[in-house]
């Protein structure tokens, strides 16, 4: 039979990816999506990957009754992973509130009902911004938390502290945070990828819009970092890569194989890029140029971060595969032969 996983975000950009690696790896996915920043279009995007198409519920998760109902539809659901938040690092900057009323009580509810509905495992979609501008590079999971950069950063911190308190006083919960650098790049179907809606907040869609002559020009946010090239420098990991990790957390979870109740890991490539590094790959990789321009720094933005993997690679054998230039080529298929038809 089956195992039915429910992914919280799941018709966004990581979750969908993710939920096409469940399938193909034989599991019943249970997606639940408030579509505010997805598309439900993604629902038949996968099928057409997979030959299935996930159970939806669409609601926000912060409606506490409403996740008590679909719990109780679900036949014994063995996991959550949990995407679904506001993750814009400028928008938390001018909308906190937002951001630590959306991320913080959905993920609350989560952890109020599982009980009920005996819910054991639950990875976490963290991120890199824990880590704050951290004092020294890479960074691995014992580099100390520095004070968040934004809002967003912070909710990330938070959530991490209410798992690892909730996993020490519930016996029975095991959880796995996730820390992702960037992810970037889209499925090489070009039937799933990164849909922004509106104005992106992110490198790489603002890059392949650009190209597309959908927006004007990239603006490169300060070019007076210390950095080589005077540019912020990033971990930037192919979204297939990322996906594939989840896979493994789970089945980590899923055969009792974790040492403690509370476990965490890096996702990066291990290799830090700066903003003009991944412009060149762009324009090496598509042969399309690209109009950009240097202007001041953005609020909230860190100088530099990248990971190390070590952790990941030897605890949970998953390591990244695929090269920057991978990550613009599928970006780019993505942006001219898949994103046009979905919006």
């Amino acid at each position: 039979m089956e195992q039915t996983i429910i992914v919280t975000g799941g018709a966004g950009y990581i979750g969908s990816h993710t939920v096409v690696e469940l399938q193909n790896s034989g599991y019943q996915v249970a997606i639940i999506d408030d579509l505010s920043n997805s598309n439900l279009k993604m629902l038949g995007q996968i099928e057409k990957i997979t030959g299935k198409r996930p159970v939806f519920f669409e609601f926000d998760l912060c409606d506490f009754q409403r996740l008590d109902q679909c719990l109780a539809e679900l036949k014994n659901p063995v996991a959550i992973i949990h995407f679904a938040a506001k993750k814009a690092v400028g928008e938390s900057v001018e909308k906190p509130l937002l951001y630590y009323r959306t991320n913080i009580q959905s993920l609350l509810n989560l952890l109020e009902l599982m009980p009920k509905y005996g819910i054991p495992n639950f990875v976490f979609s963290s991120s890199c911004t824990v880590y704050g501008q951290p004092e020294q590079l890479p960074v691995n999971e014992q580099t100390p938390f520095q004070p968040a950069a934004s809002p967003y950063g912070n909710t990330k911190q938070v959530c991490e502290e209410i798992l690892l308190d909730t996993a020490r006083a519930q016996a029975d919960l095991q959880v796995i945070s996730l820390r992702y650098f960037n992810p970037v790049g889209a499925h090489d179907t070009a039937l799933i990828g990164e849909l922004p809606t509106g104005v992106p907040n992110n490198l790489v869609p603002f890059i392949t819009q650009t190209a597309a002559g959908i927006r004007k020009e990239l603006k490169v946010f300060g070019s007076d970092y210390n950095t080589p090239d005077g540019t912020a420098i990033r971990d930037y990991i192919h979204i297939v890569d990322l996906a594939q990790a989840h896979v493994v957390a789970l089945e980590r979870l899923l055969a009792n194989a974790n040492e403690k109740s509370y476990e965490f890991f890096n996702l990066g490539t291990g290799k830090g890029s700066s903003v003009l590094e991944v412009v060149n790959a762009f324009e090496s990789a598509t042969r399309v140029p690209l109009n950009y321009r240097i202007v001041e720094r953005r609020p909230g933005d860190v100088e530099q971060i990248y990971a190390d993997t070590t952790l990941a690679n030897q605890v949970l054998g998953w390591k990244a595969q695929r090269g920057l230039e991978d990550m613009m080529r599928t970006a780019w298929k993505w942006q001219t032969e898949g994103a046009g038809k979905l919006l």
